[in-house]
């Protein structure tokens, strides 16, 4: 989980700061997040980590953090995960 997490991080790192980001910290209410970027994000996970998002997958709960999103990629059951960082 922590080279998820750390996969994660990676892709954020492009968009924002984050040396001050603790893995609970909420990305929305921090205000790093916009359309453009949720659809990055979601495009980004199904592509990294080989799964599909449904529809029942967009909710907020499983985006918010980088606990949230390593959570839900864990049961999603991602397989191995790549190095495009």
């Amino acid at each position: 989980m922590e080279e998820t997490k750390r996969i994660i991080r990676g892709f954020f790192s492009h968009f924002f700061t984050v040396a001050n980001l603790r893995d609970e910290d909420d990305i929305f209410q921090l205000g790093f997040v916009n359309s453009m970027f949720a659809i990055q994000l979601v495009a980004f996970i199904e592509k990294e980590f080989d799964i599909v998002v449904d529809d029942e997958d967009l909710d907020i709960e499983n985006f918010n953090s980088v606990n949230a999103l390593a959570g839900f990629i864990g049961r999603k059951g991602a397989g191995a995960v790549s190095s495009a960082d």
